[in-house]
C-alpha cells in the first residue's frame, strides 16, 4: 500500500546507535519496510560497541534467509565457523561436562517424546547417555559438520564484522548513516514523545518514531524516557566479564564451550582466524586484575592483546517500547552470553515490532501487546540461565551461594514438573524448547523420580530395539558428515581481502 493511501504511515525512523543491534535493525527496515519511510541511524566513529557476542542459535538462519544472505559467503565475510551447540564443562563438579546440542532429542515413539522411553531405558540398564540419541551431539563429539534435516546449527561470528556487512547491506538499500554524537534529545511538549536528537556539531535530527541501539546507555528510552530497569543480580551474580582473543588451535570445533570456573564460568567460541575468549564473574568475589590473569592462564592459543574489562547488570527495562521509542538490543536490557541469546533478542524484538508495527498516530494496543510478549521472552529466557547457576554442583563459596539462593517460581515449578515424572511443558515467550531444557536439567544433575506411566505401554524388547535404532541412525549421520574444518575450507574460507 502505497503512503498516499496511508496517510498515518510513519514518514521517518531513526535508528540511534550503530554495532550489531544498530545495523541488524538497519538492514531489516530496509528490507520489509515501504520504500516511501525514510530509514536513518545516527552512530559515532568514536564510540565503541561492546562486541563480545560472537555466538548465535538457530534463529539467526531466519535472519539469513530475511535479508537474502548467501550463508557461505557470510561466514567467509565475518571470519565465522558453525555451532552445533555448547559443551558445559565441570558444572557438576571438576571433571565432569555435557552437551547441550541443538535440534530434537531422538524422536517420539507413540504420543510420548523421547526422554520418557530413554528414562525408562536408563532403570532398565538398555539405554546410554542422552546424547548418544542426536545426531547433533555425534557431530559435536567428532568436530564434525554439514547440512543436514537432522543436524540443527547456527553460527560463530566476529560480531564487528558482522556489524560492518550488515551496514553495508543496509546502506545500499538507501539508509541513510549519519556519523556524530548525540548530545541533547529532544520531546514535544505536548505528547512528550521524542522528536528528534541533537549532535554535537548542532544538527538536528527529527524523526516520527525511534529505535534505540545506543547499548547499556539507552539514551533514549533509559534517559530522555526514564524507563526504569529491573535488576536480576539477586538470581544472575555475575556483573563483569574480561574479554581476550587468542590464537587459534587445531581442531576446529563447531560448537561454543562454557566452563565453570571456581567463580563465574569462561567462554571459548572458535572464529577462523582466532578463538574468542572471556570470563564472566562477580566483583564481589573477584578483582578484575584476578579475573585477566586467571582467564590468560586458561587459553588453548596465545592471547591476542590484553584481556579487555566489561561491566554490566543482568536485567530488563521496565518497558521496552514507550511512547514512540523501541529499544532493542542492550539498550532494553542484558542477559549474559551463557546460551548466546543477544543477537537472537536484537532480531526477536524486529519480529514483533513487525508484526505490531506502528504509526503516526495511536500505538498503544500494539505499544502493550510488544511489551508484554517481551517481558514473557526475557523472563523465560531469565529462568533457563538461572537454572545453569542453581542446579550446579561445585563446592566454592560463589556455587553454593547460587545453590541455595530463592528462584523465581516460574522456573520452581518447571524444576518441580521435571522431578515428577519427567514433564516439560512449553509456556508462552519460551525461546528454549523441550530438548534444550531436557538437556540442562539431566546435565546438571536434576534427575526426574520418573517418567510417564504411558511409556510402561512399549514392551523392553520392543523398547530394546527402538533405543537401538535411534542411536545407531544419530551415529550413521553424524558419521557421514565432513570435518567442520573441511566444510570450512570448502565453503566457507575467508577471502584474501578479510585477512
Amino acid at each position: 500500500m502505497q503512503a498516499s493511501n496511508t496517510p498515518n504511515a510513519l514518514r521517518t525512523i531513526i535508528i540511534v546507535g550503530g554495532g550489531t543491534a544498530g545495523w541488524v535493525t538497519a538492514a531489516m527496515l530496509a528490507r520489509f519496510v515501504p520504500t516511501t519511510t525514510r530509514i536513518r541511524l545516527i552512530e559515532s566513529d568514536a564510540i565503541s560497541t561492546v562486541g563480545v557476542g560472537e555466538a548465535t542459535i538457530p534463529q539467526i538462519r531466519f535472519l539469513t534467509a530475511a535479508l537474502g544472505l548467501d550463508e557461505n559467503k557470510l561466514l567467509a565475510s565475518t571470519q565465522g565457523t558453525f555451532k552445533l551447540g555448547i559443551e558445559f564443562v565441570d558444572w557438576s563438579g571438576v571433571g565432569s561436562r555435557y552437551i547441550h546440542a541443538f535440534g530434537a532429542v531422538g524422536r517420539q515413539l507413540g504420543i510420548l517424546p523421547f526422554h520418557h522411553h530413554w528414562l525408562r531405558g536408563i532403570d532398565l540398564g538398555i539405554a546410554g547417555p542422552l546424547a548418544d540419541y542426536m545426531p547433533t551431539a555425534g557431530a559435536v563429539t567428532d568436530a564434525r559438520f554439514g547440512r543436514h534435516d537432522n543436524v540443527a546449527y547456527a553460527y560463530h561470528l566476529d560480531a564487528t564484522l558482522l556489524a560492518q556487512l550488515l551496514s553495508r547491506v543496509a546502506q545500499a538499500s538507501a539508509v541513510e548513516r549519519v556519523e556524530g554524537r548525540i548530545v541533547a534529545v529532544r520531546r514535544q511538549g505536548e505528547s512528550g514523545d521524542v522528536a528528534g536528537v541533537t549532535l554535537e556539531d548542532g544538527t538536528q535530527v527529527d524523526g516520527d518514531f525511534f529505535l534505540d541501539c545506543s547499548g547499556f546507555h539507552s539514551l533514549l528510552l533509559g534517559e530522555a524516557l526514564g524507563v526504569g530497569f529491573e535488576e536480576w543480580s539477586h538470581w544472575l551474580p555475575c556483573d563483569r566479564a574480561m574479554a581476550v582473543a587468542s590464537t587459534p588451535t587445531a581442531p576446529l570445533l563447531p560448537y561454543t564451550r562454557a566452563t565453570a570456573r571456581p567463580v563465574g564460568w569462561q567462554w571459548r567460541i572458535p572464529l577462523q582466524h582466532r578463538i574468542g575468549n572471556g570470563l564472566v564473574y562477580q566483583a564481589a568475589h573477584l578483582s578484575d586484575d584476578e579475573a585477566a590473569a586467571r582467564l590468560l592462564s586458561n587459553l588453548d592459543g596465545k592471547a591476542i592483546g590484553d584481556p579487555r574489562p566489561l561491566r554490566f547488570a543482568t536485567g530488563k527495562r521496565h518497558r521496552f517500547w514507550e511512547r514512540n521509542v523501541v529499544a532493542l538490543g542492550l539498550a532494553s536490557g542484558f542477559m549474559e552470553p551463557l546460551e548466546s541469546t543477544s543477537i537472537h533478542m536484537v532480531q526477536s524484538g524486529i519480529a514483533r515490532l513487525f508484526t505490531l508495527f506502528p504509526a503516526l498516530e495511536d500505538n498503544t494496543a500494539a505499544r502493550d501487546t510488544y511489551n508484554r510478549q517481551t517481558h514473557a521472552e526475557y523472563d523465560r529466557i531469565r529462568d533457563f540461565l538461572i537454572l545453569h547457576y542453581y542446579a550446579n554442583g561445585r563446592e566454592e563459596p560463589f556455587w553454593r551461594g547460587c545453590r541455595e539462593m530463592a528462584i523465581p517460581e516460574t522456573l520452581a515449578e518447571k524444576i518441580r514438573g521435571f522431578r515428577t515424572r519427567a514433564q516439560l511443558t512449553q509456556e508462552e515467550g519460551d525461546l528454549f524448547t523441550d530438548p534444550a531444557w531436557l538437556q540442562v536439567m539431566i546435565g546438571q544433575g536434576v534427575e526426574p523420580d520418573g517418567w510417564s506411566p504411558l511409556a510402561e505401554r512399549v514392551d523392553p524388547a520392543s523398547l530394546v530395539k527402538f533405543l537401538r535404532d535411534v542411536r545407531t541412525n544419530a551415529r550413521r549421520i553424524a558419521g557421514a558428515l565432513p570435518r567442520h574444518a573441511d566444510f570450512i575450507a570448502s565453503h566457507c574460507a575467508t577471502a584474501v581481502d578479510n585477512q
